[in-house]
């Protein structure tokens, strides 16, 4: 009867422990999103654009900027503005678009499926690259791989995004014709497939058209390769540094001196410790590609939310700008909190 007591006792209080946690991680993300919201409100209210001025045109008389201002809410405190907004969001409401005259919900979810397919099949290339470019450059340190490998990273850190775009459209568009020019899709497919998922490779296949897929997949391959290339450096550095540390360990020499296979030694006692932190490092570089692919989205007219949030600039659209700012914090900080749960469940260490 004790041991049933102990064990009902053993599992409320794994129960409690599961709840307290699931409790903290909703705090966290709603006050992280609370102060996402309140980020993007003030920077609305200090950029040195007028809203009113943007629905009215600057042709408008004095009476009518006043009723827009009072219609756009713009003449209540800030405070007042703010919880408002707040209000508004959180009921799916980003207000109006200037530039499309569209609900900016509504163009935010017609723009970022294609970002989010660039930014993956991106995140793919430097990943499946990245990562064993990591990995031969700690074990070969020192040497001719680890020297290129290193001078490519050093590129993917320091050339400029839309640069690199302009001599890849230059050279494997123009001169080569090995790849299809800017745009999502060639114009005479634009509209066939009905959209599914947003995502014109998975939505060509669902509907069983393998002309318009490998015509998408011809023009998101220049584009996703150069994100690709951008995200391999940051993840091969990282790789490189984690498996320096993890090579020089007690444990790896021990192996090593025991006769295991150098690629046991390598994939399986180097490697695998320093997977929790790759997951981070991945998270992170995916992150920065959704929000980061703005030059690569413009240089090739992808028609993401990079490119709408350009658009929405130029023409100063503030809710569009706020809304897409919005959507990309978001984003940030969904994955970041995949990336922790992934890392608690890959590494049980850290679930205390």
């Amino acid at each position: 009867m004790a041991i049933a007591d102990n064990s009902t006792d053993g599992s409320l209080h794994g129960v409690m422990r599961f709840v307290r946690s699931l409790a903290g991680f909703v705090v966290v993300v709603a006050l992280t999103f609370l102060g996402l919201l309140a980020i993007t409100f003030f920077i609305g209210r200090v950029v040195p654009i007028d809203p009113v001025l943007s629905v009215v045109g600057d042709r408008a008389t004095q009476e009518q900027y006043d009723a827009a201002k009072i219609a756009m809410g713009l003449d209540r405190p800030l405070i007042v503005q703010f919880f408002s907004y707040v209000g508004n969001v959180l009921g799916g409401d980003l207000g109006q678009s200037v530039s499309t005259n569209r609900a900016v919900a509504a163009d935010l979810v017609r723009v970022f499926p294609a970002t989010l397919e660039l930014a993956t099949l991106g995140i793919i290339i430097g990943v499946l690259l990245g990562v064993p470019m990591g990995v031969a450059a700690a074990v070969y340190q020192g040497r001719a791989a680890d020297q290129i490998i290193r001078v490519l990273a050093l590129l993917g850190y320091s050339v400029p995004a839309f640069w690199l775009g302009l001599v890849g459209l230059a050279v494997f568009y123009a001169g080569l014709g090995w790849v299809a020019g800017p745009g999502r899709i060639d114009i005479f497919y634009d509209g066939i497939v009905p959209p599914v998922t947003g995502l014109l490779l998975i939505d060509s296949l669902i509907a069983g058209d393998t002309d318009i897929f490998f015509n998408a997949l011809d023009h998101i391959a220049l584009p996703a390769v150069i994100l690709g290339f951008f995200s391999l450096a940051y993840i091969a550095r990282m790789t490189r540094s984690f498996m320096l540390d993890q090579l020089g360990q007690e444990y790896v020499t021990t192996a090593r001196v025991k006769g295991v296979a150098e690629w046991r030694v390598i994939w399986v006692h180097a490697f695998a410790p320093i997977r929790v932190p790759l997951i981070t490092v991945i998270g992170l570089s995916y992150a920065g590609l959704l929000e980061g692919s703005v030059m690569i989205e413009t240089v090739f007219s992808w028609p993401g939310i990079g490119n709408y949030l350009t658009v929405a600039l130029l023409n100063a659209d503030m809710n569009a700008v706020l809304g897409a700012t919005l959507v990309i914090g978001s984003v940030f900080i969904f994955i970041n909190k995949i990336s922790d749960v992934l890392y608690r469940i890959l590494d049980p260490r850290s679930r205390s």
